[in-house]
């Protein structure tokens, strides 16, 4: 298990948890993008967030859920799952 969360992996719950596909190199060219642009509500976020926990068996910062663009989202769970591991 990474330490770290990639677009690919960020791209796969995107799909599992909020039903939307958008590939990992569509986030990277995009990852300034707001998650409502990518097709990605409040309420997918927070599943995204709560697969996560689960994976990773830590909670997440309780800002994650409130990021607006995949990289602040990576930047944020990413930090986090460093200072935990």
């Amino acid at each position: 298990m990474s330490d770290r969360i990639t677009v690919e992996e960020l791209s796969e719950l995107m799909k599992k948890a909020a039903g939307i596909t958008v590939s990992p190199q569509e986030l990277t060219d995009r990852a300034d993008a707001g998650f409502e642009e990518l097709g990605i509500d409040s309420l997918g976020l927070l599943g995204i967030v709560g697969e996560l926990e689960n994976r990773h068996g830590m909670p997440m910062p309780a800002d994650a859920e409130r990021c607006k663009t995949p990289r602040k989202f990576l930047d944020l769970v990413n930090s986090t799952l460093l200072a935990g591991a």
